[in-house]
């Protein structure tokens, strides 16, 4: 007999303290947070844990990666596309995004050529071993929509999309027509109800106000990345083209830790002054550990870090183009540390948010209610002299549990 919703098993999250330096307990029943008092303020029957000296967040979500060509760098010769293969390899790249806190993530996978949808099956079957811990969404990226060869991309697309994949994706400029290959993807989405998430380097203002343009009216929400050229442009032409992207409602994602397997430029679009205009700007992290980045961490905190120290957001605004704006892109529910919120969370040892981004590794995270993934590190000084004593510490050395923003 199912267990009724009142007798569900509930955790307590107990003196955590928020962004706005709060100290709290968090009560969480099924999927969702039932309670956010005072710390001390809240009891329960299920399991309590403690979070002093953690910060608690919203969970991130990667709303940009390759999960077919992740942790393919030091493979010696070319890479296997059995499912096989990539359902492991993709399986272990969502964990470790997981770890880092990411409960949610978009994966581009390339569908069509001569290996077909075989990468597609792997990861649609990395989902499924997956379910429970994170969510995953698979993109599929055809090459080619327009002309003769065109034909056999669109049949692949419509199969890839039968076969589970829950986006369309793919690069219009490599295609001989890229205006038809936008408007092919557009209609098939619309046909399915798929969203669309494209890969530009936005060096071509009137392409993206093209893209703008096809794009207002059929499918909201469409997705751009990464956008990177949009930075090397003059700042009048950047800011017609930003007011046409946030008209379409058009989300840029940013890839600030790297490029991506379908990025010819390299660098991140101008985040403030799209941000200002009006434009959802979100960030992932591209590739991880593949050819176009052999040292992806696929770390939300690290790109959230970049945006703060490189591109001047606070450190607010670049957590949230790593949490709420990439859960809005993924059209994710919204998540606050209140009652009534889903209960996607991310606790960092710290006590405030320019730490967490400092790279801070000691990370819990809970998935729809769940403990799914811990880290914790530790970190050791040992000093016998004087910079011992400055600091405090006993001569022998001292073992601390990663308290602070450090990694």
């Amino acid at each position: 007999m199912p267990e009724s919703p009142s007798a569900a098993p509930t955790l307590l999250l107990s003196g955590a303290r928020l962004a706005d330096g709060r100290a709290v307990d968090v009560r969480i029943g099924g999927q969702d947070i039932e309670a956010v008092g005072t710390a001390g303020s809240l009891t329960t029957r299920g399991t309590r844990l403690d979070l002093r000296g953690y910060l608690l967040l919203p969970a991130p979500a990667e709303p940009h990666a390759h999960a077919d060509t992740a942790l393919t760098a030091t493979v010696g010769g070319p890479r296997s596309h059995r499912p096989g293969d990539v359902r492991r390899r993709a399986t272990e790249a969502a964990l470790l995004q997981l770890g880092h806190g990411a409960t949610a993530l978009r994966a581009h996978v390339s569908v069509g050529g001569a290996h077909g949808l075989g990468a597609l099956e792997g990861v649609l079957a990395a989902r499924r071993s997956l379910r429970g811990l994170t969510d995953l969404t698979a993109v599929a990226v055809p090459r080619l929509l327009t002309g003769a060869a065109g034909a056999d991309g669109l049949a692949v697309l419509r199969d890839a999309l039968e076969m589970g994949a829950g986006v369309i994706g793919g690069s219009p400029g490599l295609d001989p027509d890229p205006a038809g290959w936008t408007e092919a993807a557009l209609d098939l989405a619309a046909t399915h109800d798929r969203p669309v998430d494209l890969h530009t380097d936005g060096d071509d203002p009137a392409q993206l106000a093209r893209l703008a343009t096809m794009a207002d009216g059929l499918r909201p929400g469409l997705c751009l990345s990464p956008c990177a050229g949009l930075s090397r442009l003059p700042g009048d032409q950047v800011t017609r083209t930003a007011d046409r992207l946030a008209a379409a409602a058009v989300t840029v994602v940013c890839l600030p830790q790297g490029g991506c397997s379908g990025a010819r430029l390299r660098g991140t679009p101008p985040v403030r002054l799209l941000r200002a205009a009006g434009v959802r700007v979100a960030a992932g992290s591209g590739a991880l550990r593949d050819s176009s980045n052999p040292v992806g961490r696929g770390d939300p905190l690290e790109a959230a870090y970049l945006l703060a120290s490189q591109q001047g957001l606070s450190p607010e605004h670049a957590y949230d183009t790593v949490a709420g704006a990439a859960r809005a892109a993924l059209g994710l529910p919204r998540v606050r540390v209140e009652a009534g919120f889903p209960a996607e969370l991310l606790a960092v040892r710290g006590d405030g948010l320019a730490g967490a981004l400092s790279l801070a590794y000691s990370r819990i995270v809970v998935h729809r209610g769940r403990v799914v993934a811990r880290t914790s590190a530790v970190r050791e000084y040992r000093d016998s002299g004087a910079a011992a004593a400055a600091l405090g510490l006993p001569q022998q050395g001292r073992a601390d549990s990663g308290s602070g923003g450090g990694p």
